[in-house]
């Protein structure tokens, strides 16, 4: 997806992540993309504070938070907000366990660019397009949760 073609779009990212640098470089190589990132945060309250008040259209949220919090328990949250989740973390049977509350998982560890290709293919998904091939590493939990099928 090209830089405009991204902006035109007005796709906007939550980041959810208690790695700081992660989450830096995350925040930074999908801006470069063209999309719109959210203040980052590690907490759940935050998270659910900032999904309220700005409808993120795709939540990258990791499993282990800071403050002892519970990313599975934050997706649950932003499901019952209509904000899809895509798990970040490396705890994949973890996240696995919880695909009812989440679109997809990209484990750890990923470079930014496969994190980019993952954002890129669920937010297609999620609009219709089924034409992208899905990222090598990304798990989608088809059935669960969000509907990716493309529209009838």
């Amino acid at each position: 997806m090209t830089k405009s073609k991204a902006k035109q779009n007005g796709k906007t990212l939550m980041i959810v992540e208690d790695e700081v640098l992660v989450a830096l470089i995350l925040r930074d190589e999908l801006e470069d993309a063209g999309y719109q990132v959210l203040d980052l945060t590690d907490r759940r309250d935050e998270a659910i504070e900032v999904a309220k008040a700005s409808q993120p259209d795709l939540a990258l949220v990791n499993i282990q938070l800071a403050g002892n919090d519970d990313g599975v328990e934050l997706a649950e949250n932003l499901k019952g907000l209509g904000i899809p989740v895509l798990f970040i973390s490396g705890q994949v049977s973890r996240a696995c366990s919880a695909r009812t509350v989440a679109i997809g998982s990209l484990p750890k560890p990923y470079d930014a660019a496969d994190m980019v290709l993952a954002v890129d293919y669920l937010l297609a998904r999620l609009g219709g397009d089924p034409s992208r091939p899905r990222p090598t590493r990304l798990e989608v939990f088809e059935g669960d949760g969000f509907s990716l099928a493309p529209a009838a």
